[in-house]
């Protein structure tokens, strides 16, 4: 039997089920929206890309799987557990990924993942991205707290969460294996609610 909490939970529970999973504009064109199951092909064929491959422990294995994935998205979201948008220009053409998932709504934290596919990287895609579902979870969601990690050996992904404010607050030793199957040291970046 586990203790009753005597502090009250930053977010209650079913308040972000109670709708469904927004989707986020920014100012210049970005439109995040949850995934599609035409959107298949196109995740699909992005874990084909070495890098990001080389960063991703899964990786499906067709189109099946991978709607599949889309299912456990949809019923992520509505167990308040995790959202995934697909990050795209103006809600069409799917420009990468987007995910906040592994919600403590108790605590009001949760963690970000994300890649971008090789034609639209460099254009500032994932810190837009990023910044923009930051606004939303610190916003309307709620949360205190949202993190992520990444190998050091990820320079890009190291340049994202900075662009986006988030800052690093240290190295967490020898902490994953990635797809070279070498454990990696992984930098830990966080912004909490009230971060400039």
């Amino acid at each position: 039997m586990t203790a009753p909490r005597i502090i009250p939970p930053t977010i209650p529970s079913g308040r972000l089920a109670a709708r469904p999973q927004p989707t986020l504009t920014t100012s210049d064109g970005l439109v995040l929206r949850p995934w599609r199951t035409a959107d298949a092909p196109v995740f699909l064929a992005a874990y084909q890309d070495p890098a990001i491959q080389r960063w991703h422990g899964r990786i499906p294995a067709s189109e099946d799987e991978v709607r599949t994935w889309f299912e456990q998205y949809r019923e992520g979201w509505q167990q308040e557990r995790g959202a995934s948008w697909a990050v795209t220009r103006d809600g069409d053409e799917v420009l990468g990924r987007m995910a906040l998932g592994q919600f403590d709504l108790h605590e009001g934290n949760a963690v970000f993942a994300y890649w971008v596919l090789p034609a639209a990287r460099g254009s500032g895609v994932a810190p837009r991205a990023l910044a923009a579902v930051s606004a939303w979870a610190f916003g309307e969601a709620g949360f205190h707290r949202v993190e992520l990690s990444h190998s050091t050996r990820n320079n890009a992904s190291c340049r994202v969460a900075v662009k986006a404010g988030f800052a690093l607050e240290g190295t967490k030793r020898s902490e994953a294996v990635h797809a070279d199957g070498l454990r990696h040291d992984m930098h830990l970046h966080a912004r909490i609610r009230g971060d400039g």
